[in-house]
């Protein structure tokens, strides 16, 4: 009882002093209710400001702007009450602003409407969340396109200029942006009605079972880790993968597959989780399961060291449309990049190499 007495605001009022800080008048300093003792800082800055993000909290706290008795806190401080918080950031991120960056693209087709580019693994398409806005607005497809071409369709956005479609940053492979907002309404309608044809190879753990298949699971967002994907829960979204082996591997490192695939869906994560939920993740890919490193495995006359892929082994190989202002048919392709072709060389040779091709 003598502690919640000591205490300066209850919950209620630290509530109000954190909306009014919200809404403008900004009073930032407050003091943490006893009750709260025990809580993580960024758990209870989270329950108090329920219209900002949990993203935009860390970020806050990441950027120093979250004071616990006038000295920066790390998002994990367990609060004991009484402490005296001052929120000095505003509570929305700055917006995100689309910058033209010079950075090299391998532009494989462009005209008037439209190019295509050849994405490399690690690039994101377009800017997301960051801790800072160096690290939310640079490095991007988009910065890239800006540079390159300057102009594009402002139809996906402020943010997005250009985007039609998305792969992940750690996928290769081909990308088609729109330069204006004709072609971009022409090419998503093209998506929407499920008329362009992609193809990825990837590198899996294991044998498939069948030389060919189709994987139809309905994919939504994973309660408990919201970075990833899921087939296990009801009333995802429709998603529709073809697969076909192109090769099985039997190397000292264990076994593998090298898969062709084609999606009649695009859902987010879609190939990875989808191969995933057959109990053959991508290689590379450990938000799925994937191991970081691959193994001489027992008993096998190994040659050299373990490998590590830096990077999902997923890659757009190629894609088919029609273009959106003649209808002319379009098709592109590019190869497995060097670095993928250097891993899948050292996967075969890691022992006396055993393939079969599909």
């Amino acid at each position: 009882m003598g502690r919640e007495v000591a205490c300066k605001f209850s919950a209620r009022q630290v509530r109000a002093r954190m909306m009014a800080f919200m809404t403008g008048n900004r009073p930032t300093t407050f003091e943490v209710p006893f009750e709260h003792a025990g809580r993580r800082l960024d758990q209870f800055l989270v329950s108090q400001l329920p219209e900002v993000s949990r993203a935009r909290v860390q970020q806050l706290i990441v950027a120093g702007k979250v004071l616990v008795n006038e000295a920066a806190a790390k998002a994990s401080l367990k609060l004991k009450g009484g402490e005296r918080i001052q929120v000095l950031g505003p509570p929305a991120a700055p917006p995100l602003r689309a910058m033209a960056e010079e950075i090299p693209l391998d532009v494989v087709y462009e005209d008037d409407d439209l190019a295509v580019i050849n994405k490399p693994a690690g690039m994101m398409v377009h800017a997301g969340a960051g801790a800072t806005e160096d690290e939310r607005n640079r490095g991007t497809l988009v910065n890239a396109l800006l540079h390159r071409f300057g102009a594009l369709s402002q139809a996906g956005g402020e943010t997005r200029p250009g985007i039609v479609h998305r792969l992940d940053r750690a996928t290769s492979g081909l990308i088609i942006v729109a330069k204006n907002d004709f072609a971009h309404r022409r090419l998503g309608a093209q998506f929407s009605g499920r008329q362009v044809r992609k193809r990825y190879l990837a590198l899996v753990h294991g044998w498939v079972k069948q030389e060919a298949g189709t994987i139809s699971s309905a994919i939504s967002r994973d309660r408990i880790r919201r970075t990833r994907m899921t087939t296990r829960r009801s009333g995802g979204r429709e998603a529709v993968t073809h697969y076909k082996a192109r090769e099985r591997i039997q190397s000292g490192l264990g076994k593998f597959s090298l898969l062709e695939l084609k999606i009649d869906t695009g859902r987010t994560h879609q190939i990875r989780v989808h191969l995933a939920s057959l109990g053959h993740p991508v290689v590379g890919d450990t938000l799925y399961g994937a191991p970081r490193e691959l193994r001489p495995q027992p008993g096998e006359a190994a040659k050299g060291q373990a490998l590590s892929l830096p990077r999902n082994f997923l890659h757009a190989a190629a894609i088919e449309f029609a273009h959106p202002r003649t209808g002319t048919k379009l098709e592109f392709s590019r190869p497995l990049p060097p670095e993928l072709e250097d891993f899948l060389a050292r996967v075969r040779h890691s022992s006396d190499y055993n393939g079969e091709s599909g």
